[in-house]
């Protein structure tokens, strides 16, 4: 179970205790905001695209849509989201509850700059009905992830 690998995943660094379960979804921005009892916009969502032959995650503030443009600059790929198919075969997640957590190897992740906003960010843990808040430090470090980028737009 995806919950299981995340908490586990997250127990490394002593933050497992903190992850919330809902009887509700979260598995839209709005959802998890009204779960979590926060703005939409610090929803952390998990974007999951193929950059080339590597899977790419790309966590962004809930209120932006990925730039296209901006995409292509900074990865010189276009951005092709993955199939929930392809999605659950090559991260390790379903639609709904992406997160940067207990992913497969191989997969790069990327802070998009709209989080910097915040002092805390609600990202998904592995299912549609849980989240956990957490600084930007502490999102750098579970999530193992490769750089910030500018890929997103209001």
């Amino acid at each position: 179970m995806s919950l299981e690998r995340v908490k586990n995943y997250l127990g490394q660094f002593g933050l497992s205790d903190r992850i919330m379960e809902f009887d509700t979804s979260t598995a839209t921005v709005e959802l998890a905001a009204e779960a979590a009892g926060c703005e939409p916009e610090r929803i952390a969502k998990t974007l999951a695209f193929m950059v080339n032959s590597t899977p790419v995650l790309v966590v962004a503030a809930g209120d932006v849509r990925i730039d296209n443009r901006k995409f292509k600059d900074e990865f010189k790929s276009k951005a092709k989201m993955l199939s929930p198919t392809e999605l659950l075969e090559l991260v390790g997640h379903n639609v709904g509850g992406v997160c940067p957590f207990a992913i497969k190897d191989g997969v790069e992740v990327y802070l998009d700059n709209s989080l910097r906003r915040f002092e805390t960010v609600f990202p998904a843990c592995g299912t549609d009905n849980t989240t956990i808040e957490l600084s930007l430090e502490e999102l750098e470090k579970t999530s193992g992830f490769k750089n910030w980028v500018d890929v997103g737009k209001y």
